[in-house]
């Protein structure tokens, strides 16, 4: 159900809209996961933004990044990107599914999934993680983030903004808490627990920190313990959508 809400009824300028009308102290908790980001890549890096909508993020991480690669199984959500990055020469966007992803082993200096990805993206953790590590490259850093439970009053007001607009079905109040927002249209929205990630990164040769950020993000940074030496020759040499 999450995967076609973010395909179909919340993708492109229906996406947009979402954070068009975040109350301030969501804003900042936007702004908050970009900038920890922003301090964990360096200039001349190769960047992947997984699950990257309309874009939302690449202009801010393509002004410190050398390239920055997006991809989204929405397609609506890329065509509106195209205009939405027009002045953005240093991105690609393309279809793709994040957990089972066409690139090359340790093709990006970065790998980076905000905003709850993790959860929302509704596909298997294992998988989602296993990918993201195998396509980070030596010495590279992936970087996953959820809601932090002090968060919680923050974003159901923000879900209940979108809810408000039509963005969202009608949020089922009786059944929505305990970090789960439901919506009586089937929309269901999780988060990752500290427990969760370090439970699912213990499954892997790397290392993992476990950072809230802001009060309202928890990050999950990894680094791999042993790195594959193959990768992409040239960013620019991908297939367009």
């Amino acid at each position: 159900m999450v995967n076609i809400y973010y395909s179909d009824n919340l993708a492109a300028e229906r996406l947009k809209r979402c954070y068009d009308i975040a109350p301030p102290r969501v804003r900042q908790y936007l702004k908050a996961e970009i900038e920890y980001v922003l301090d964990r890549i360096h200039p001349g890096d190769n960047v992947l933004d997984l699950g990257c909508g309309y874009g939302r993020a690449v202009p801010r991480l393509a002004q410190k990044a050398a390239f920055v690669v997006g991809i989204d199984t929405s397609l609506s959500s890329l065509k509106f990107g195209l205009s939405f990055l027009r002045r953005v020469p240093n991105c690609l966007l393309l279809k793709m599914d994040a957990a089972g992803m066409s690139f090359l082993d340790g093709s990006f200096d970065a790998v980076v999934c905000i905003q709850n990805g993790i959860s929302a993206f509704q596909v298997d953790p294992f998988r989602l993680v296993s990918e993201s590590i195998r396509v980070a490259g030596e010495n590279g850093v992936v970087l996953f983030s959820t809601y932090s439970e002090k968060f919680w009053p923050r974003r159901l007001e923000w879900f209940r903004l979108q809810a408000a607009e039509g963005l969202l079905g009608e949020i089922d109040e009786e059944k929505t808490g305990g970090g789960m927002i439901v919506c009586k249209d089937g929309f269901r929205a999780t988060t990752f627990s500290r427990e969760q990630f370090l439970a699912l990164t213990s499954k892997f040769p790397v290392d993992a920190d476990i950072v809230e950020v802001d009060r309202s993000s928890l990050f999950c940074l990894i680094r791999k313990k042993r790195v594959s030496k193959r990768g992409l020759r040239s960013l620019h040499d991908l297939p367009r959508i």
